[in-house]
């Protein structure tokens, strides 16, 4: 698995040329001063697009009042998150090219309804052994590995690994889609016995708000599955390299479980 985040949102370089110096100091996320915008629009007289030129300095300039770390603004949003009112995160959005995912953890991805995802096609790219792909790739959990065995019921004396078993099932569901390629099937149809490891690619896109539901219920501290679960994780440390005031809000996700 590879995941790499690729965009985000930011501010319009329109809107941030009429903002006075002292609004947003330099040091200021913009993901941040967008999140302040839409929750400062909840309760302030201030029209949205005077947020930031009018309260930007108080709120990024000024040290947290409730004794926890950070400035204003990080206060402001552990205030909104513990109260709930998560929908003003929704206007953060993060682009994930996502590479090397098997298709049952893509069953399990899709149950998130509020992320959108563009999927390498199993119908338009062909996965003979012939074709441009060199046949599918696959996902081997670790639970699948050489010091498993299992037995032949006929032959006693008969013992394969685990991962032997996994990989020559692979081999036969490859050949099987070779064959069917040969005679003519079509690969929309063919790809009917490629299996749930097969792996696939994806663009994946979705707001702060449902990211963090996600990690919620699929972070590596639950009961989710263990690839689902990598992915999770992989998305945090993603946001984390760009937006490293969203730690605390992940990290109460994964302590709350």
């Amino acid at each position: 698995m590879n995941v790499k985040l690729i965009a985000h949102t930011t501010l319009a370089d329109v809107y941030v040329l009429e903002l006075p110096p002292q609004a947003v100091p330099a040091s200021t996320n913009e993901r941040a001063a967008v999140a302040l915008t839409a929750i400062r629009t909840c309760y302030s007289p201030n029209a949205p697009a005077e947020i930031l030129p009018l309260e930007g300095a108080k709120y990024f300039g000024q040290s947290a009042s409730d004794g926890e770390a950070g400035t204003e603004a990080d206060r402001l949003f552990r205030h909104i998150t513990r109260s709930g009112h998560t929908s003003t995160l929704e206007h953060i959005t993060y682009t994930f090219a996502i590479e090397g995912v098997s298709r049952s953890l893509l069953a399990q991805l899709t149950r998130h309804r509020q992320f959108s995802f563009s999927v390498q096609s199993q119908r338009y790219v062909k996965f003979g052994s012939s074709d441009k792909s060199g046949g599918f790739d696959y996902v081997i959990p670790e639970s699948i590995s050489d010091d498993k065995f299992t037995e032949r019921g006929d032959n006693p004396y008969y013992r394969k690994t685990a991962a032997g078993t996994f990989i020559e099932a692979m081999e036969t569901l490859q050949k099987a889609y070779d064959a069917l390629r040969a005679c003519g099937v079509p690969a929309e149809d063919a790809r009917y016995v490629l299996p749930n490891a097969a792996a696939c690619n994806l663009v994946m896109t979705a707001n702060l708000r449902a990211i963090l539901e996600f990690y919620g219920k699929r972070n590596a501290s639950t009961h989710a599955q263990w690839e689902i679960a990598d992915l999770a994780e992989a998305v945090r440390s993603e946001i984390e390299k760009v937006d490293a005031w969203v730690d605390p809000y992940f990290s109460e996700r994964s302590a709350s479980v």
